[in-house]
């Protein structure tokens, strides 16, 4: 578990980086291409179901008795206009959370790695890639992080009209799925698979503090959803704004988990590294030799040379002489 002082630190320190890193001529003009994306999606599903959807969700309110008590309570208050654009707000409200899941997905396959890859490029120019996890890996963590979101924010929606829970349930929820895919994504292609589990294990809490905040700052264009009635008729000009501000966000959160999730890898290569120095500066260089054992040095014996070889004797021409015979060169002649 990483220490509080230290925690704290890494986290704010990494908190400004993000925030300085926004700035980038990088950081902005790939916070537009996602929002380019999904302003067409969003135009193409408004094109081709954006009245259909309203007649549908109209023809069920109209279908409830209960509602007409409210109508005409509401008319009555001199705010029956409200009964026209309840159809488009329901429906809004019911995009809406698919378009920020939608952003959220673009951002973690698209936008992260490139958040990635300029604060290692700044930062950690000598730092390893040992891809713990490829992009195929990525996008099912993503896939099934999110599934499990959406599930719980499903279930938690009853609770949704007690007033605190309604401040409190949906950023826990964005928070931990933040918090699950950003430090996945961040730490896959420098991170091998042990080093990725021992980081989130040791900055878990860290982790989802980061998600948490970040939750809360996706809660940012709730400004513009709460125009009301007015953004049923702004709808075309405030959801690109509203995109945008979700895309930068979320490009923030990709910059503050790179910055913190390098950090800490690099700190845990350190200290693993150091951790071997010592362990090899320690270790014995030979067993001792037992109590009373006397150590004979080795004794190198020289390869026996071969004995040389004399040369062959060369034989006379003439044979030598007897000494007991008598030579016959010295008898007279007859």
């Amino acid at each position: 578990m990483l220490g509080y002082a230290l925690g704290m630190k890494l986290m704010l320190d990494s908190f400004w980086r993000a925030v300085m890193y926004c700035m980038h001529p990088r950081v902005i003009a790939l916070s537009l291409l996602p929002l380019a994306l999904l302003i067409g999606v969003s135009f193409g599903l408004a094109y081709l179901y954006w009245d259909p959807a309203q007649d549908w969700v109209r023809h069920r309110l109209e279908s409830y008795a209960v509602l007409e008590t409210v109508w005409e309570w509401l008319q009555g208050v001199g705010l029956g206009s409200l009964k026209a654009v309840a159809a488009p707000l329901l429906v809004i409200v019911a995009v809406t959370p698919l378009l920020v899941v939608g952003t959220l997905l673009v951002v973690s396959v698209a936008m992260t790695p490139a958040m990635v890859s300029l604060v290692a490029e700044r930062r950690f120019p000598n730092m390893e890639r040992k891809r713990g996890a490829g992009m195929l890996a990525s996008i099912a963590w993503s896939l099934l992080t999110t599934v499990l979101a959406l599930m719980a924010l499903v279930i938690s929606m009853p609770l949704w009209v007690i007033p605190p829970l309604i401040l409190i349930l949906p950023p826990l929820i964005w928070g931990w799925l933040t918090y699950r895919v950003m430090a996945f994504d961040v730490l896959a292609s420098h991170a091998s698979k042990d080093e990725r589990r021992q980081l989130l294990r040791e900055n878990q809490s860290w982790f989802f503090a980061m998600g948490l905040v970040a939750g809360y700052l996706g809660a940012a264009p709730s400004l513009v959803w709460a125009s009301g009635a007015l953004f049923a008729a702004a709808f075309v000009f405030l959801l690109p704004v509203a995109i945008w501000i979700y895309t930068v966000v979320f490009a923030f959160t990709g910059l503050w988990f790179a910055h913190y999730g390098l950090s800490a890898l690099d700190r845990l290569r350190t200290r693993n590294a150091a951790a071997a120095a010592v362990v090899v500066a320690t270790a014995p260089a030979s067993p001792p030799a037992p109590d009373g054992a006397v150590v004979t040095p080795a004794v190198v014996v020289a390869p026996e040379r071969p004995p040389l070889a004399l040369p062959p004797a060369t034989p006379s021409a003439t044979p030598p002489s007897h000494p007991d015979r008598p030579d016959d060169s010295a008898k007279p002649r007859l």
